[in-house]
């Protein structure tokens, strides 16, 4: 029997992009909170023609979804032939097994999203690293959510030693092992930051670090305030890598600046734990520039992420807020009064670089009161 021709580029199968507004969900504005949801799926290439806005006003235990709500859906991807179903919230292990068999469709949640962008995204071997750890330990997770045949035994039974070790236990067992290598492995890295960082404080170098929401223009302001040409797109998590550049101004040698990986809305804790590493770099800095798109609706929720991650992983440091794209601000006035509680702040745009000249002057009031703070 002669073989049917086989299509190269491989069919997306009808995809659900299902976003919630949950109950614990305190944002203000949602419709910016799905948009993001949206904007996640399409830095992951996934099509965007099925989408679906619900609101939850309870949670339920078994399924998240509750039951009116679900009888909708399983409607919808019925009528759609729909495969996958991607939901805006994370979920349990156990929540996402009982979507699967009910819609008869894959169901991933919004952690699986963003994991398998970063892994997408990451281009140094430490930051591959870390979020392989991240991906093993969501699957290490989610595997008290798989079929009995992983609870059946395999080994031999009767002998001293007990009963054979399950599927379960032994995949269980393999994920930590992989873990525990990589850990090492970045362990090894870690050791020579380490090394850079003693020869940076001995030498009294400041370190300034880019911190902020995903897509809030800190690779663009590296790029501008350096010279550099730092991979900078308009899309969420462009940037996952720690990058470093040395800083002048008025012609001297100012000090070191660093770029981080952005921050989102319910930043998935594996990711969080797996670039502690990188993130604890934070520590060292001398100051944090918290980098804010003005033009976002949400840009006060954003900051209210920074602060939450930076509480979480126990930093303390001096901060200037720098308030980016404000060329797409309509009334600025009315801006420069809210962004008041925001203290020191300072407006700036990429897009015209001389408004940058107040950021710079921000940097070098703050060096000078430094070294007469240090020289007293």
């Amino acid at each position: 029997m002669a073989r049917k021709a086989v299509s190269t580029a491989p069919e997306i199968p009808p995809i659900l992009l299902l976003g919630i507004n949950a109950p614990y969900n305190k944002i203000k504005n949602i419709d910016g909170y799905f948009e993001e949801f949206i904007s996640l799926a399409r830095t992951n290439d996934l099509p965007t023609d099925h989408t679906m806005l619900i609101k939850l006003r309870d949670i339920d235990h078994a399924y998240f979804i509750t039951k009116g709500k679900l009888a909708e859906i399983k409607e919808y991807c019925d009528k759609n032939n729909v495969e996958e179903v991607i939901i805006s919230e994370p979920l349990t292990a156990v929540q996402e097994r009982n979507l699967s068999n009910l819609l008869n469709c894959r169901v991933f949640d919004r952690t699986q999203l963003i994991l398998e962008i970063f892994e997408k995204a990451a281009q140094s071997a430490e930051g591959k690293k870390q979020v392989a750890i991240a991906m093993l330990q969501h699957k290490k997770s989610r595997l008290a959510g798989k079929g009995i045949h992983l609870a059946q035994q395999r080994g031999i039974r009767g002998l001293r030693s007990g009963s054979g070790e399950t599927l379960k236990e032994q995949e269980v067992r393999h994920i930590a092992e992989h873990i525990l290598k990589l850990k090492k492995q970045l362990k090894q890295i870690e050791k020579s930051r380490e090394t850079q960082r003693k020869r940076r404080l001995l030498a009294n170098v400041p370190l300034i670090s880019l911190i902020g929401y995903t897509n809030a223009g800190k690779s663009t302001l590296l790029n501008t305030l350096t010279k550099s040409n730092v991979l900078a797109e308009d899309k969420l998590f462009a940037t996952l890598d720690t990058t470093t550049r040395e800083l002048y101004l008025e012609s001297k040698k100012f000090g070191i600046i660093s770029d981080t990986v952005g921050f989102i809305q319910l930043l998935p804790h594996q990711l969080v734990e797996a670039f502690k590493s990188t993130l604890s770099e934070l520590k060292y800095s001398d100051l944090l520039l918290v980098v804010v798109d003005s033009s976002d609706p949400n840009w006060q929720e954003h900051i209210e992420v920074v602060h939450q991650i930076l509480n979480e992983l126990e930093i303390d440091k001096p901060i200037l807020y720098v308030f980016n794209k404000i060329d797409k601000i309509e009334d600025l006035e009315s801006f420069k009064t809210t962004i008041d509680q925001f203290q020191p702040h300072v407006l700036v745009s990429t897009k015209t670089p001389n408004s940058l000249d107040t950021l710079k002057n921000a940097l070098l009031e703050w060096k000078s009161k430094k070294t007469t703070t240090n020289n007293q």
